[in-house]
């Protein structure tokens, strides 16, 4: 028996008008890549909105890349039923949760278009920009950023950190991320195919969106809020994936510490040749336990720091080291070749 939230979505995409296999014509394909994660509460809205969109936009065929990332509600079900109505539909299936930025590159791996845009299963990229973007490729340019114009549907909290990371991140990196820019925009096969050279396990897309470099233009657009569900971002995710943003591109971080080390020596010889010049003027004095107890402390927290900071890079070396895939597929669903 049909689970009551299949049946809907297939009467809701049944509701648009008949769907064609692709047959390789001279038409521009494009291909979106979403990533889902326990979004059973999104697909049906998902699919009634943004096939439409899709099915608009002259001269162009597409195909949608559903990158199931180990979900653990009746997510896949839900895109199976989807891709039972339009067989444009291809759904990745991991093995297990690898993560968003995992899972976009699947879905990367596998997306054969002419074009390629990274989206969001929540629709807050709202799919009426995706004509936008596909418009400026067609001007010539190989990337497309899609900015958000403002963050009203963030809290004043995410947008004051957002602020400050982007801020942090191009002043220490050596690559320089588009601020309120995320990960909706439109690529041009070029710069997929170089993207895909880039090996790296832990990946931070932004990061490496920027990296590759290539002509590139800007739309803005307003975020909307969730369609429905909740965001799998919790705080700590989100500092933990700030973190990986700041050290995934430059070592400014490890060469502070060389500085910071020196500014604390210079600092140490100058009190010592006030303590000297002192006891030769005024005498022998014991000085405080407050005083010894501070500067331990300090100079304490100051090592322990900086070996934090050491141990984030060491981390990623030794995670690299091991040269595991960045994913595994149980299966792929997708168009039988004819």
């Amino acid at each position: 028996m049909k689970h009551a939230q299949t049946e809907a979505l297939e009467l809701s995409i049944a509701a648009g008008e008949s769907v064609s296999v692709l047959d390789g014509s001279a038409k521009d394909l494009i291909s979106l890549v979403v990533p889902f994660y326990n979004e059973s509460a999104v697909v049906e809205a998902f699919f009634r909105e943004v096939p439409a969109v899709l099915r608009g936009i002259a001269d162009a065929d597409y195909e949608i890349v559903c990158v199931n990332d180990g979900s653990t509600d009746s997510t896949l079900e839900l895109l199976l039923a989807a891709r039972a109505v339009d067989p444009r539909v291809k759904i990745v299936d991991l093995s297990r949760n690898f993560g968003k930025e995992a899972a976009m590159t699947a879905g990367l791996d596998e997306a054969a278009g002419h074009a390629v845009i990274p989206f969001d299963a929540d629709l807050q990229d709202p799919p009426e920009a995706i004509p936008l973007l596909i418009a400026k490729w067609r001007e010539g340019f190989d990337v497309v950023l899609a900015k958000r114009a403002e963050r009203n549907t963030d809290s004043f909290m995410k947008r004051m950190t957002a602020r400050l990371f982007y801020r942090v991140h191009n002043v220490i990196s050596e690559v320089r991320i588009p601020e309120n820019a995320g990960d909706f925009r439109l690529m041009s096969r070029q710069a997929v195919d170089a993207l895909k050279q880039l090996p790296e396990n832990r990946r931070f897309m932004k990061g490496l969106f920027a990296w590759v470099g290539f002509r590139t233009a800007q739309i803005e657009y307003v975020r909307r809020p969730r369609a429905g569900g909740k965001t799998k971002f919790s705080a700590w995710k989100l500092w933990n994936f700030a973190l990986e943003g700041l050290t995934s591109f430059g070592t400014l971080p490890l060469r502070v510490w060389t500085y910071i080390g020196g500014a604390t020596a210079a600092f140490a010889i100058c009190y010592a040749a006030y303590l000297f010049l002192r006891t030769i003027v005024r005498g022998v004095d014991v000085p405080g336990y407050a005083s010894i107890i501070t500067a331990v402390l300090f100079l304490g927290g100051i090592q322990l720091i900086g070996i934090g900071v050491i141990g984030e890079y060491l981390g990623r070396i030794y995670i690299e080291s091991k040269r595991r895939p960045i994913y595994i597929v149980r299966k792929i669903y997708a168009q039988s070749a004819t």
